[in-house]
């Protein structure tokens, strides 16, 4: 079983900005603008891993609050300070964040879902794969953005989106 980290919020989400696998300054030199465009007036941000710098988490404060873990990728710094595995419990929803580097690169549901044992979070938010997912299965939303800097069989860069209107929680993958 993996340990997670639960984090409260009082108040309901409404719109969440995700992201994942920036790998900045390693594969690339900032967020694209459009990022913070489509970010704007969201009520907190996702970062699922691999940041590589702490100053990823500072720049998308501007917008919102941010809640991210550490991926493989990230220095033993950073994975000290995020944790792996997050579940935010908010007053409508629970959602699970994690990277995805615990299961390989499978984007198994079944695996990701159960790392959250004995929970069972409405959504389930990881990266690593670089490659945007929106799908629901048996009820959660396994939501992957891709990566706004480095995509993997995609021409565009994405990150994404989530829409949550009372326990329902929708996913918008965003080309970038």
């Amino acid at each position: 079983m993996v340990e997670f980290i639960t984090v409260p919020y009082d108040q309901e989400l409404g719109e969440i900005g995700v992201i994942s696998d920036t790998h900045i300054p390693g594969r690339g030199r900032f967020i694209p603008p459009e990022v913070f465009r489509r970010f704007d007036g969201v009520k907190l941000i996702l970062h699922a891993g691999d940041l590589i710098d702490d100053q990823i988490i500072e720049e998308l404060q501007t917008i919102a609050p941010v809640e991210a873990v550490a991926g493989n990728m990230d220095p033993p710094h950073l994975q000290n300070r995020l944790g792996m595995v997050k579940l935010i419990k908010a007053a409508n929803v629970s959602i699970g964040l994690l990277h995805g580097d615990l299961i390989g690169r499978r984007a198994d549901p079944e695996q990701l879902g159960g790392i959250f044992n004995p929970e069972k979070p409405d959504a389930v938010i990881f990266g690593h794969l670089h490659e945007p997912i929106s799908k629901l299965y048996n009820g959660i939303l396994f939501f992957n953005p891709g990566s706004a800097i480095d995509p993997r069989r995609r021409s565009e860069p994405t990150c994404g989106r989530l829409s949550i209107n009372g326990k329902n929680i929708k996913g918008e993958i965003i080309y970038v």
